[in-house]
């Protein structure tokens, strides 16, 4: 297990621009693991909110992040922006994704690439792709698409939302008309 979404881009100093008054921890989990009852039953200062998920390899783009005398594993940057993706639209605004996905300017193309090849859900590529691009990001053009499975067919996140034709995707016509 270890800590991501939007807990660890805030951790890793990638969210310090926005609203961070909520002490909510998000959690990540293989699809087969449990909070331990000693966890659940201790009184952490915050609510901590549970996922438990392959959508990634259990071991793939985590790293240490060390607290005063000990370490704990984190999503790097890359992994935690999928993981809020995951959580979109239902736990976590895409609007705000956006927001976290501008501050990613320097995510390095080979995690990126990893990521994306290991990714299981289809929503996910392609709504980060989707993010990468309106964001205008740098990296993005050193990835390899042709090696990411977007799937086939289109997904509509949202009713009534704005179709993106390039990726395929319905988004809130709010995320879609942002900073035109």
């Amino acid at each position: 297990m270890h800590l991501g979404g939007r807990t660890a881009l805030s951790l890793l100093g990638k969210a310090h621009y926005l609203e961070l008054s909520s002490a909510k921890a998000v959690l990540f989990g293989g699809d087969k693991e449990t909070l331990p009852s000693w966890f659940k039953g201790h009184d952490w200062g915050g609510s901590t909110e549970y996922h438990a998920t392959s959508f990634l390899p259990n071991n793939l783009g985590l790293e240490d992040f060390e607290i005063k005398n000990f370490s704990i594993k984190v999503s790097s940057p890359a992994r935690a922006m999928l993981e809020c993706l995951y959580l979109a639209p239902e736990k976590q605004e895409l609007l705000e994704c956006f927001e976290l996905m501008e501050g990613l300017n320097n995510l390095r193309p080979k995690v990126v690439q990893e990521l994306l090849e290991q990714c299981t859900s289809v929503k996910v590529k392609r709504l980060f792709l989707y993010l990468a691009d309106k964001a205008g990001h740098e990296w993005l053009q050193h990835l390899d698409l042709q090696k990411i499975d977007l799937g086939s067919g289109k997904r509509s996140l949202v009713k009534n939302g704005v179709y993106i034709a390039k990726y395929q995707i319905t988004v809130p016509k709010e995320l879609a008309e942002h900073d035109k």
